[in-house]
């Protein structure tokens, strides 16, 4: 796709999990005729609605959506794939006149599209699944492994986050390189467009109990059944997309290894801990603007400066 289809300003949406960034985006999406491109690398995924917090029916029908439920939970879709479809979404959005507004919370996801993505070796799905099998039989395994060939990769990928452990281990395998060299060659250093990132901030006790309270809503919602439904259509209970929070969780539930009464407990730590590394990731952001919660009249004032 030719760079001049894109739009010359984006306007990106951030903060950690439960902050209500769906909120925030849509209310500016209304009142400046925007779109909105997801930046979530779990809403991706069809089918999983209750675990991975999709922005509500209502608000999906006030302003237009893009980049949720487009593939299905056993899908390989990685950062690469996700940002070659934002930018054609970007694209088609700047051709009809709307302006865009990206909102999410994967770093990943946001970093790529605002600084370029190392391309790297192709994806090699039998190393992957194989790699997914050893962390099954011991999990742990991989974060381990990571650490001894690319510390600085280890030092920045959390160990549950499976899908950046297999891919960093894969382009060690393939290119006998680790993957913080190729980034630090690479430089990150693409600018398709100019940004302003509006970071949603939440009182941390405030945030916890947002969390919570979702967390529950998910258990109450039926979480656990939307897994065993998945599990019934097909999709296997290794499938990676099940590794997220909540669902790994509900998986354990269903296994027999997690009692029903502690589910919501257990999902609402993973998460704190998630949103944790949300925020640790957005202070090493050094052009996020601070927005509190709620205070959508402020952030429409931004946007509008930054849209003019």
């Amino acid at each position: 796709m030719a760079v001049e289809t894109l739009p010359s300003r984006v306007l990106v949406v951030a903060g950690p999990t439960a902050s209500g960034k769906s909120e925030l985006a849509t209310a500016l999406a209304e009142a400046l005729g925007a779109e909105i491109v997801g930046a979530d690398s779990r809403q991706i995924y069809r089918y999983m609605d209750v675990g991975t917090a999709k922005p509500p029916a209502e608000l999906r029908a006030r302003v237009r959506h893009h980049l949720i439920d487009v593939v299905d939970p056993d899908a390989d879709y990685d950062v690469a794939a996700w940002r070659r479809d934002a930018l054609s979404v970007l694209a088609d959005i700047h051709a009809r006149g709307h302006a865009a507004i990206v909102c999410g919370g994967t770093g990943l996801y946001l970093r790529s599209l605002e600084h370029g993505l190392f391309a790297g070796p192709p994806a090699d799905v039998a190393l992957r699944r194989s790699l997914e099998r050893e962390e099954a039989q011991s999990p742990g395994t991989l974060h381990v492994r990571l650490a001894r060939v690319d510390p600085p990769s280890a030092a920045r990928i959390h160990a549950n986050d499976l899908v950046r452990l297999i891919r960093a281990l894969e382009v060690f395998e393939s290119t006998g390189r680790p993957l913080s060299m190729w980034l630090a060659e690479h430089g990150l250093s693409e600018r398709p467009f100019v940004t302003l990132t509006l970071e949603v901030e939440v009182a941390r006790e405030e945030l916890r109990e947002r969390i919570e309270a979702r967390s529950r809503a998910m258990v109450e919602a039926g979480l656990v059944e939307e897994l065993a439904s998945l599990h019934a259509r097909g999709y296997a209970p290794a499938t990676r997309a099940f590794q997220a929070i909540g669902y790994r969780e509900a998986g354990l539930c269903l296994a027999g290894a997690l009692p029903r009464r502690a589910l919501a407990e257990a999902i609402g730590r993973a998460t704190n801990q998630y949103a944790k590394r949300q925020r640790t990731w957005l202070r090493g952001q050094a052009d996020t603007v601070k927005i509190a919660h709620g205070d959508a009249e402020a952030a429409l004032r931004l946007a509008r400066t930054f849209f003019s």
